[in-house]
């Protein structure tokens, strides 16, 4: 379980809440992402830290919605608020904040973190919406079977 950084009670800020309700972008928690994940289809999952400690979570509440506008009908978005983003992100393995994933039929295709110039969202997520499901890339622990030197991770 994770830290609560977040003061309890505390509504997101504007941008990050408009994500539900203007963009009626689906609320992702630990409890309900199977669900969200279970729909057919690609989906993208948008990773929001508190924008005090990750300004650029901002900029991404901003650019996802313009992502959509792009690529119309071409995926579902789930957003994770900090907490819960938190909590997820170890599935996933990404390395910088903010970030979104995109998944296919629930497997992982990839993730896009920190901020890009808008031309490599473009690139990114065309390729990523053509890309084979892939490992993400978790942290890893070599495991060696008995008298073996295979890797179950290898």
């Amino acid at each position: 379980m994770s830290e609560n950084r977040e003061a309890p009670g505390t509504a997101p800020h504007p941008l990050i809440a408009q994500l539900f309700t203007k963009h009626k972008f689906t609320a992702i928690t630990a409890d309900n992402l199977d669900a969200f994940l279970a729909a057919p289809g690609h989906s993208l999952l948008v990773f929001t830290d508190d924008p005090l400690r990750v300004k650029e979570t901002l900029d991404l509440a901003v650019i996802v919605p313009e992502l959509t506008r792009a690529f119309p009908g071409r995926f579902r978005v789930g957003a994770l608020l900090p907490e819960a983003a938190r909590d997820v992100q170890p599935r996933y393995g990404f390395r910088r904040w903010p970030a979104f994933v995109v998944l296919r039929d629930g497997a992982y295709i990839g993730a896009v973190d920190g901020l890009r110039n808008w031309d490599e969202y473009l690139d990114l997520v065309a390729r990523l919406l053509e890309a084979p499901p892939v490992r993400p890339p978790t942290i890893g622990i070599p495991v060696t079977a008995a008298g073996g030197d295979r890797h179950c991770n290898a």
